[in-house]
């Protein structure tokens, strides 16, 4: 095997695990996005006790707590979620941006 093709299947499988690796980026801001909807959504529709609002619950509260104590008091309403929703999309957004090199 000559020293092009080594570097030639080399330069494939950096770019293969750029694609993988954003795919993962996508996934998982995909995932998260969706779980923060949901999260909101069920808490209109569930009580506070509900097997499936705490599981949502233990999953989501924890990135939404840093952003409630950097965020000012809104009265009733609870922005966290939108902003948790903002940051993903920015980190996602970048993180893509880095991997495109």
């Amino acid at each position: 095997m000559s020293c092009v093709e080594r570097g030639g299947a080399h330069d494939g499988s950096r770019r293969d695990r750029r694609v993988n690796a954003a795919g993962v980026v996508r996934l998982a801001a995909g995932l998260i996005t969706l779980l923060v909807v949901v999260d909101v959504l069920v808490h209109f529709v569930l009580d506070a006790y509900h097997p499936v609002r705490r599981v949502l619950d233990s999953i989501v509260e924890p990135m939404l707590t840093p952003i409630r104590r950097l965020m000012p008091p809104t009265g009733n309403w609870d922005l966290s979620p939108i902003v948790l929703l903002i940051i993903v999309q920015v980190a996602e957004y970048g993180l893509l941006r880095l991997l495109a090199g």
